[in-house]
């Protein structure tokens, strides 16, 4: 057994780790009674829906189809009936499309064929298939990544899960650690990939035990340090790859993916079952009783609620997510995506309700980023419409981690601020 020491990381911070459901174990969550089935679970163009309002499905059938290279199938996650199909305002203020589907309690399940030949080409066309995207939060179709334009010679696995309150990838990798090595295997082979690295922070040692014993995975125990699981960076801390500034991971012949990616190529490779259910963490100490769950995607936000035992009355912020990346909720019509991680019912002590006061230029935020941008004068030319100049002060390198607000001794919403900048910039070349 051969545990690796990380690179020296010099930027991020040490935040406190509040892994409240580190020992609860896996539960599976009964599928409720109706499900919200969005159609844009990913990033690219939704999926179209090749369903009609009483259509009988079985739970693993597609319900809408994928539009273009970029875009991922959905599939129903319980047997029912289609009762309408709504565009729907979610918690995020998002207004997407969803397939609404009443639950029949039968099970009747709708499974793939057998792959007769495993080529790397029938992994990445069953990766496809599956509506595989990148569960760690991102959303990006898997099968894109496992057909770069350019040979790569090294799959990193992302095990950190460095923000704080998640434990759903950590009860994975001590709970399921065969099948993910064998998707780990299998996206290696899809990838014509041997180097095979694995980095797990290391205030998960059972975890970092657990993958220790294979011998053909390196096992990196990473530094404890926010944002460890940023893609670039723990390229860097695994491999010693610099990715450049608008540069991805396979300019510098990588590949990353996250522990839930995995897991579902092994399921739809060797079960044959597509992407229905995934599994979250349910914590904060404004839920009566934190869980890690497997949900079936489309499950309400406020039945997992319940079934945890409900929200306390001194709870004052819902989070989809982690605290640091996550999105804070405006109501809880909203229901489980394949990317969500977390549930998180923050209570008044757990979370900053103070009001933002005007910047004091003291650069905490600019000395915290990991990116070394300047988050300050990205928000001031954001606020003053200046957008040309939020780009030049590199607004599209942020990676939202959230450590510029954390450590904002103002309260500035710089996260938001910057994301919003983004937004523009992007419509901005759009419209030339």
């Amino acid at each position: 057994m051969k545990i690796f020491k990380p690179l020296r990381f010099p930027y991020g911070s040490k935040i406190h780790g509040a892994k409240l459901t580190k020992d609860s174990p896996i539960e599976y969550m009964p599928a409720p009674a109706t499900v919200y089935v969005s159609v844009s679970q990913h990033i690219g163009a939704p999926a179209l829906p090749v369903v009609n309002i009483g259509d009988k499905v079985k739970k693993g059938q597609l319900i809408a189809a994928q539009q273009g290279f970029v875009s991922a199938n959905v599939y129903s996650s319980v047997s029912g009936t289609v009762k309408a199909i709504n565009d729907i305002v979610n918690g995020l203020g998002q207004k997407q499309k969803h397939i609404i589907i009443e639950n029949d309690f039968s099970d009747e399940e709708e499974l793939f064929d057998d792959i007769k030949d495993l080529s790397p080409a029938s992994i990445v066309e069953r990766t496809a298939l599956a509506g595989i995207v990148g569960l760690g939060g991102a959303g990006f179709p898997t099968a894109v990544k496992l057909a770069p334009k350019n040979p790569l010679d090294v799959l990193v696995i992302n095990g950190a899960e460095c923000e704080p309150y998640l434990t759903c990838d950590f009860r994975l990798m001590t709970e399921k650690t065969e099948e993910i090595y064998k998707g780990i295997k299998l996206t290696a082979k899809a990838l014509n990939v041997k180097d095979i690295v694995i980095g797990i922070e290391s205030n998960k040692p059972e975890a970092i035990e657990a993958f220790a014993k294979y011998d053909d995975v390196k096992v990196v125990a990473l530094k404890k340090q926010y944002p460890m699981g940023s893609e670039k960076h723990l390229i860097y801390v695994t491999t010693g790859r610099k990715v450049p500034v608008g540069k991805m991971p396979f300019d510098v012949g990588a590949c990353v993916q996250n522990i839930k990616t995995v897991l579902a190529i092994y399921e739809a490779v060797s079960l044959n079952k597509p992407l229905t259910e995934t599994v979250i963490t349910v914590s904060g100490k404004g839920v009566k009783e934190g869980k890690n769950l497997r949900v079936a995607i489309g499950t309400p936000f406020s039945e997992i609620i319940e079934y945890c035992g409900g929200k306390s009355s001194d709870t004052v912020k819902i989070i989809a997510g982690g605290p640091m990346m996550g999105k804070s909720l405006s109501h809880l019509d909203q229901y489980v995506r394949k990317t969500d991680s977390g549930i998180l019912c923050l209570t008044a002590k757990e979370t900053s309700l103070a009001e933002p006061s005007p910047c004091i230029n003291c650069g905490i935020c600019a000395k915290n980023c990991p990116m070394r941008l300047m988050p300050m004068y990205i928000e001031s030319f954001f606020l003053a419409g200046d957008y040309g100049n939020a780009e030049k002060y590199g607004a599209m390198n942020c990676i939202e981690c959230g450590l510029c607000a954390y450590n904002c001794p103002a309260k500035r919403a710089l996260v938001q601020s910057i994301s919003s900048a983004k937004a523009k910039i992007r419509e901005m070349h759009k419209n030339g």
